[in-house]
């Protein structure tokens, strides 16, 4: 009997240890929907940089935040990411107000374009601000161009069209004192979905674009969730991953507006016309597939839009200076707008 009880126990700790342990093997199976349960051993490629592949190496943090706990902790690591952007792009930056809207005020240190502006709208899930000094201070630098941040209004508490409406309105403020053919627009991530947002309602508006738009890891539709939503979280292949389909849909930012609004999803617009456009995504990103749809859409459109996808990196990694890729990725964003701004 004794026997007969450790052998129970034996097995019962191996198949707990074997349950443990990360597959092994690779396995793919169609159910009758055509859904696909897969299990997928994926090392860490060796086509990246030695830094990056550190990256992908640590895991997600703790998720599960309050809104709360997301907003102090975001604010936090923003103001130590942007101390050591400024360390490696040095740069002067102020706050202020521009009509009525607070912004970062973000000026190279040799301003050789005062007649040049750029627009950033920061992402951070419209809930918080995860990029107001990291996304602002390289181009500055890079451009030796004034970058206005503009930290507009934040859902839940403010839903769609607030960040649509601060934005317009620095834009407006901003076309009293610059020529539209001397701004650029841009943001990463909520900002990168702004972006396409404003450019879409500026439209409307029949008031005049800007030279040029820069969609960083955004995607142009609420309706619906493509391919990559379903594969990564937002540190790749790392976190919670939950089944697609498993959770409600997210209305903190669209609130009760109409998921297929044309300014809400930019996919819905007249995107004919837009300024010449670069996006960026990479190829663990959980918005590479709203970014490389929303771009085939301004091609179907006729605009001038050039895609960039890095390789194996997971969304917005360009927020970690300590990347050779992200040095790569500030230098194709600096570039672009350069080009555009002094024709």
């Amino acid at each position: 009997m004794r026997s007969q009880f450790l052998l129970a126990v034996l097995l019962a700790l191996a198949s707990t240890l074997s349950a443990q342990q990360p597959p092994q093997t690779n396995s793919s199976v169609l159910d009758a929907n055509g859904t696909a349960h897969i299990t997928r051993v994926i090392p860490v490629p060796t086509t990246i940089s030695s830094e990056a592949q550190t990256s992908l190496r640590r895991p997600a943090d703790a998720e599960h935040q309050t809104r709360a706990e997301r907003r102090t902790t975001t604010d936090a690591w923003q103001t130590r990411a942007g101390e050591a952007s400024r360390k490696a792009y040095p740069v002067n930056i102020e706050s202020l107000t521009i009509a009525n809207v607070p912004v970062r005020n973000i000026l190279p240190l040799e301003d050789k374009h005062p007649d040049h502006v750029l627009i950033n709208v920061h992402g951070g899930g419209f809930n918080s601000d995860s990029g107001s000094f990291t996304e602002s201070i390289p181009i500055a630098n890079l451009t030796h161009t004034r970058v206005v941040s503009v930290l507009y209004r934040l859902a839940p508490e403010h839903p769609f069209p607030a960040a649509v409406d601060d934005t317009i309105a620095v834009y407006r403020e901003l076309l009293k004192t610059y020529k539209p053919a001397h701004i650029a627009l841009y943001g990463t991530s909520a900002g990168a979905i702004l972006t396409a947002e404003v450019a879409v309602r500026l439209k409307q508006l029949n008031l005049p674009l800007p030279a040029a738009l820069g969609i960083f890891s955004g995607m142009g539709d609420f309706s619906q969730n493509g391919d990559s939503w379903s594969m990564y979280a937002l540190r790749g292949l790392t976190g919670s991953l939950p089944v697609a389909g498993t959770q409600p849909r997210s209305t903190e930012y669209t609130g009760t507006t109409d998921p297929k609004d044309p300014v809400l999803s930019p996919l819905y617009a007249d995107l004919h016309g837009m300024p010449p456009t670069l996006f960026i995504t990479s190829g663990r990103d959980i918005l590479l597939s709203g970014t490389g749809i929303l771009h085939r859409a301004f091609l179907r459109s006729g605009d001038d839009a050039r895609l960039i996808v890095f390789e194996a990196l997971p969304h917005a990694f360009w927020n970690d200076i300590s990347l050779p890729e992200t040095k790569e990725a500030y230098g194709y964003m600096a570039d672009f707008f350069s080009q555009r701004l002094n024709r």
